[in-house]
């Protein structure tokens, strides 16, 4: 797990370095412009190749590592294009200091050139650059930007340049990673160490790939921090998956009941079936409408259709309940909802399926939730249930708009999960796992082909496989989440991200898992 730390963390690690070690701010901001060189020098390679930099410097502290950054590149034989958003008698402290040193030394550069701002023409400068680096706004940015960063924003994203931000896209307010007008990096180098906003919502979109920059007082200052935000990594997927004992038999490796499909979507219930079993499980059974049921066995791998009476009308009521009680008792897991439907005799079921059922493990997705929504669920015991919304199902759970929700996303998370005591796996660009501590697990792995009907029912199943298998929901969770995504990433090999499909994701779990397996063994 790499942790992810706050704004207010980082800005305080400032303070720590200068009040409590004793370190001069100007040390800081020269130790920030040679590790943002050398990331240029590391990531960017033949983007580098005309050695033409533009970089724009705010008033403050931001733009003081811009100037200091141009300094380190005019010593390395770049020809350096800064614009200041200030004049000299605007800026001060560490910001001024750099301002005037960059000045006088760029008097023996004759190709670099430093411009003070007055228009948005000033900004053809830039167009020869190969990078432009963005250092105008640092932490301390609140809220949507006001002009001239606005309009000034709006051209460099308009110009063919690789982009590079200073510690943060500006236009990016990290407490809640939103903001309507946002730099849009190809690279940021966050300074000391990786902020959660960067990793999700607005900075998953506008920060491209994320690197750590250095202050220089190393990382024994954030080892006694207060975490509750994590980016998962590989190992972490590697180290969660499920064992196999060599004395296991189809029983005891987990034993899945999933409850889903109806007359209306009955491929849904394909995928997540078929995904259980691709996933580890030893046996799983699919509850599926009888009127139907010739679908599902013709189409379901190796696991066995338990069709209940559904008076051919193609979807569950709730006296279909006594029918299932057996394989719900015998079941480690049962995963609901995916295509189920939303009749109000099925929502019924769904209720009434959680409340007699408080002890099971369940993976609660798609017209599940729906039927547990508009507060139903607080009449629920959610406890140690995992439920696994995309944003407009989280938002309708919720009984609020949904860009009040995307805009306070973690937020929503930690108190949905900390009331209900459930686990909560928000999928999206990137999924984000909350568990009941308060805790957020954000993915790094996938890519936009997720986003098509199915791969969340394909996620319902490998999630309800893993906890069959190890009992361990958060564990489950995280190396299920991850795999899903890896499997993605790998089908990139063979198909772009407009071509695949959720089969063919489904069908790539078992490679997925081979990869991270042989990646650490």
């Amino acid at each position: 797990m790499i942790p992810l730390f706050s704004a207010q963390q980082v800005r305080d690690a400032d303070a720590y370095a200068i009040n409590t070690l004793g370190m001069p701010s100007i040390v800081l901001m020269e130790n920030a412009a040679r590790s943002i060189y050398d990331a240029l020098q590391a990531n960017l390679g033949d983007n580098l190749s005309n050695r033409i930099v533009g970089i724009i410097c705010g008033k403050g502290n931001n733009g003081g590592d811009g100037f200091a950054l141009a300094r380190q590149l005019m010593i390395n034989d770049f020809e350096v294009r800064v614009i200041s958003l200030g004049a000299e008698e605007e800026l001060k402290g560490d910001a001024l200091t750099n301002f005037r040193i960059l000045k006088n030394f760029i008097n023996d550069q004759p190709q670099s050139k430093l411009y003070i701002y007055e228009s948005i023409r000033d900004l053809s400068v830039l167009e020869e650059c190969s990078v432009i680096v963005d250092a105008m706004l640092g932490t301390g940015s609140r809220g949507d930007l006001a002009e001239p960063y606005k309009s000034i924003v709006e051209k460099l994203n308009t110009l063919n340049s690789s982009k590079v931000a200073v510690d943060l896209p500006t236009g990016l307010d990290l407490e809640n990673s939103s903001g309507e007008t946002i730099f849009e990096a190809d690279l940021s180098v966050t300074l000391s160490e990786y902020k959660t906003g960067l990793f999700y919502g607005k900075g998953y979109l506008n920060c491209g790939n994320v690197v750590k920059g250095s202050i220089g007082i190393g990382e024994e200052y954030y080892k006694k921090q207060t975490i509750k935000n994590y980016l998962i990594e590989p190992e972490d997927a590697f180290l969660n998956l499920p064992n196999k004992n060599l004395d296991i038999h189809k029983y005891s490796a987990g034993k899945v009941l999933v409850i889903a499909g109806s007359s209306k979507m009955p491929g849904a219930a394909i995928l997540t079936t078929n995904s259980v079993l691709r996933s580890g499980a030893g046996s799983c059974y699919l509850a599926f409408p009888g009127s139907i049921a010739n679908v599902a066995n013709q189409k379901v791998d190796s696991a066995i259709v338990l069709s209940y009476d559904d008076q051919s009308g193609g979807y569950l009521k709730e006296q279909n309940l006594k029918e299932l009680d057996e394989r719900i008792h015998w079941a480690d897991v049962i995963a609901i909802g995916p295509g189920i439907g939303r009749e109000e005799e099925t929502k019924k079921f769904v209720i009434e399926l959680i409340q007699k059922y408080k002890g099971k493990n369940f993976v609660i997705d798609a017209d599940a939730l729906n039927a547990i929504g508009k507060e139903e669920y607080k009449k629920l015991s959610l406890k140690g249930k995992v439920l696994t919304p995309h944003h407009k199902e989280f938002a309708e759970l919720l009984g609020f708009e949904l860009k009040h929700v995307e805009d306070n996303l973690l937020q929503f998370g930690y108190s949905f999960t900390e009331e209900t005591g459930c686990y909560l796996v928000l999928k999206g660009a990137p999924t984000i796992i909350f568990n009941p501590k308060g805790e957020s697990f954000i993915n790094s792995a996938g890519n936009p082909g997720l986003a098509k009907f199915g791969t969340g029912d394909v996620l319902t199943g490998v999630i309800s496989a893993f906890i069959s298998q190890s009992h361990d929901i958060e564990e489950s969770i995280i190396s299920a989440v991850y795999i899903h995504s890896l499997a993605a990433d790998l089908l990139l090999e063979e198909k772009s991200e407009y071509g695949y499909t959720s089969t063919d994701l489904s069908e790539k779990i078992p490679y997925a898992i081979k990869f991270i397996f042989n990646s650490f063994i």
